[in-house]
């Protein structure tokens, strides 16, 4: 037996749990790994509370990420001992996830924990850091550099958003921030943030072009906010979208595109290949600071998950919520 969070759907309505599993219960894989750490994220908030269909059947335990330590492979690319980490492929949705003492998952989907780090480290970056990481790596491919002016960041105070902030002012960007909770902007501009601006000036339906402003924009946050950012965007600059905070429309119009050349790069951070994985991650190894994952993180038990899952969406947490699923 081992213990976990357990999301159902019955007779009795929606509910997230903590639970005693059976090791038998847990669903087919290559490798079986005891889970040290887990993290919540936005959609394990929306599978935990119910408030978004991201749980495609149940019972699902929940977690889209987690690192530990292999207890059974039939793998040959992993074997008993081995540390490893996951990050997406529909874990937590569709197959039973990080939020739990142990998980039983496919070996394509585990990479080698990455050099540099701990298992709480690299799930203080966990699929947020990576996600953010991704968004950077795709402004690079575009040829952006620091020279060519201000990169916008969305949803400033969230994992992904604190993330991009610190990984584009390491690498010498000036980093504007937008956030619903300006009380944040203390926090923002010691990530690295130059300045910090109130969402509502992106969050509210605009014009098909405005003035040119941004460099480049990482946007986790969608509708009206992304179809601004893309607006404001100098020419032949780029946005990189990778979230749907606000929603997951997209009020825009063809013309920063057609009129100005602006490339919008879309994020998944669910199915990428295990190379761009690793890749990702020693560029993670080499600009985070360890002393800015204190900052950005912060530690729950498993217990507190379902708690801390409301105050997610409520918009109440800052940054990232590491779970020790053995506390």
């Amino acid at each position: 037996m081992f213990r976990g969070i357990l999301v159902n759907k019955d007779d009795q309505g929606y509910r997230a749990e903590l639970s005693d599993i059976d090791e038998s219960s847990l669903p087919a894989g290559d490798v079986k790994v005891k889970v040290l750490y887990s993290t919540l994220n936005y959609k394990d908030g929306l599978a935990i509370t119910g408030k978004g269909p991201v749980v495609r059947s149940f019972p699902m335990v929940p977690g889209i990420d987690f690192a530990g330590q292999v207890l059974e492979s039939s793998s040959p690319d992993f074997k008993v001992g081995d540390m490893v980490l996951l990050n997406g492929w529909g874990v937590g949705e569709g197959h039973w996830g990080g939020l739990a003492q142990q998980a039983r998952v496919k070996a394509e989907w585990l990479i080698p924990l990455p050099q540099g780090f701990t298992a709480k480290q690299a799930l203080a970056i966990g699929t947020a850091g990576y996600t953010a990481m991704l968004c950077v790596m795709a402004l690079q491919k575009h040829g952006l550099k620091p020279s060519d002016g201000e990169v916008l960041v969305t949803g400033a105070a969230g994992g992904v958003g604190s993330f991009a902030i610190t990984l584009l002012s390491q690498l010498g960007f000036t980093v504007i921030a937008s956030t619903g909770r300006m009380a944040e902007a203390d926090y923002l501009k010691k990530l690295g943030a130059a300045e910090v601006i109130d969402r509502a000036v992106l969050s509210a339906p605009g014009k098909p072009l405005a003035k040119e402003r941004w460099a480049a924009v990482v946007d986790s946050v969608g509708s009206h906010t992304l179809a601004n950012a893309c607006a404001q965007t100098k020419s032949d600059g780029a946005v990189a979208a990778c979230g749907l905070a606000q929603g997951m429309d997209f009020p825009s119009s063809v013309a920063p595109f057609i009129l100005r050349g602006v490339t919008l790069y879309g994020i998944n951070s669910v199915t990428v290949p295990r190379a761009k994985r690793i890749a990702a991650y020693e560029q993670l190894s080499k600009l985070v600071d360890l002393k800015t994952l204190e900052e950005i993180s912060h530690e729950i038990s498993l217990e507190d998950s379902v708690k801390y899952a409301a105050e997610l969406m409520a918009g109440n947490v800052r940054g990232r919520l590491i779970v020790d699923v053995n506390r």
